[in-house]
């Protein structure tokens, strides 16, 4: 019995042993193996090529003389086509793993990838610089750009962690033998899209400024030097400006008195500090005369500054498109804090406990630019309403918008502000 049980033992580690032997035997040939089917189905590719189309490239549907080419030829053609990439990935994987490569492999190989090479999307060369041509990176569509940023926003608000999607695509990105000339596209393609913004915000930033000083130097100011110096008795653009002078010319009759009170120097005579006045009057009254025509030119420079303004955005719609690519780069690559640190700056910069006195500033400073009197009741109504209404939609983006695309910078923005 003991016997019996023995024998049957060792027949089963015999078929164990012999199992894993043979397991081990297909490993260690996985090279030899993998490149002979490669080298099959390149040598049928090839077949094809030298019996119905002469010995060249079998042509893409689009691209044959018909618009297509024999359905028989073209399902052989892309069944080898998609074994001999396969095998030929498993060969060079294993290759590198098992290090056993001879001649006999380099001659196999080098056919193998002579064929496949002509149907390649893009040739390998031995430089990396040289991978991605800046000719053809620079003319890649916009939209695969904001193709990266929306998957990149997909992968923020799905349903798995956001660091266990970036794994699997650092994985994914990693296997793929066209990884390195990906890394060299999406580089081109970011420096490119970065050069473009920056450039495009200057360009905001420099025309509608040029425009205005150079329309209210050239064309604007000799045409309003022109109209209203025909009528020298129009001083003052409003009444403001009328109380400053009147102001000014009070406080330099007081610095005269005062003077006159506190030196050891001759009382001046009624006549000399009548005349000390009307100098002054004088003086205010060519200045304010050349602030009112500076605000009348004001008005209309800057309605030409708002035209370039206008007609820059309608002539860039691809450099508007960069600019929001950018723009969204910029923010999915900050943390949840820095996030919610600009989030808190600009709210109550705008719409803060603060944010009163600031548009009032701003709107007297815009009255005094344009020669209209700050109307006070008006800027009382302004701050008590847009603020208000600013800090409502500015909220409701955050209730609709940022708690779906961003729920840990919204938890983030609730602890900072408690």
């Amino acid at each position: 019995m003991t016997s019996i049980f023995d024998s049957e033992q060792r027949d089963l580690f015999g078929k164990v042993k012999g199992y894993v032997h043979g397991i081990g035997d297909r490993i260690l040939r996985t090279p030899e193996r993998s490149l002979d089917e490669a080298y099959r189905a390149a040598l049928a590719i090839a077949s094809i090529e030298s019996e119905h189309f002469n010995g060249g490239k079998i042509p893409n549907e689009a691209a044959s003389c018909n618009g297509y080419v024999n359905a028989v030829f073209r399902v052989d053609f892309e069944r080898n086509l998609a074994i001999a990439k396969i095998r030929l990935t498993e060969f060079k994987a294993s290759t590198f793993v098992l290090g056993s490569l001879s001649p006999h492999h380099l001659t196999k190989l080098k056919f193998a990838d002579e064929v496949l090479a002509k149907y390649s999307t893009s040739t390998p060369q031995n430089s990396s610089s040289a991978l991605v041509p800046i000719s053809k990176t620079a003319k890649e569509p916009l939209g695969s750009t904001n193709r990266d940023f929306e998957e990149s926003a997909t992968v923020k608000n799905g349903l798995l962690p956001r660091s266990l999607g970036r794994t699997f695509h650092k994985i994914k990105d990693d296997l793929n033998p066209n990884s390195e000339q990906e890394l060299i596209r999406k580089f081109r393609r970011s420096r490119n899209q970065t050069i473009i913004a920056v450039r495009f915000i200057s360009l905001l930033i420099i025309i509608p400024l040029l425009t205005q000083h150079i329309s209210k130097s050239f064309i604007v100011s000799p045409i309003v030097e022109r109209m209203v110096g025909q009528n020298q008795a129009q001083i003052f653009l409003n009444p403001e400006m009328k109380e400053e002078a009147f102001k000014e010319l009070k406080s330099f009759e007081e610095s005269l008195k005062f003077e006159s009170l506190t030196t050891s120097s001759p009382a001046l005579s009624e006549e000399v500090r009548e005349n000390l006045v009307k100098r002054k009057a004088a003086e205010l009254a060519e200045a304010y005369r050349q602030k009112s025509k500076d605000a009348i030119s004001n008005v209309f420079a800057d309605l030409i500054a708002v035209g370039a303004f206008s007609l820059t955005l309608l002539m860039s719609q691809k450099e508007i498109a960069v600019l929001k690519s950018f723009m969204d780069s910029l923010v999915y690559g900050l943390s949840d804090s820095a996030k919610a640190f600009i989030i808190i700056l600009i709210s109550d910069i705008f719409v803060g406990f603060h944010s009163p006195h600031g548009w009032e500033v701003l709107l007297e400073g815009l009255s005094s630019h344009l020669g209209i009197a700050a109307n006070h009741s008006m800027i009382s109504v302004f701050i008590a309403t847009v603020p208000v209404v600013l800090d409502t939609m500015f909220k409701y983006w955050i209730f609709r918008s940022l708690s779906r695309m961003s729920p840990s910078t919204v938890a983030t923005l609730k602890e900072m502000n408690e």
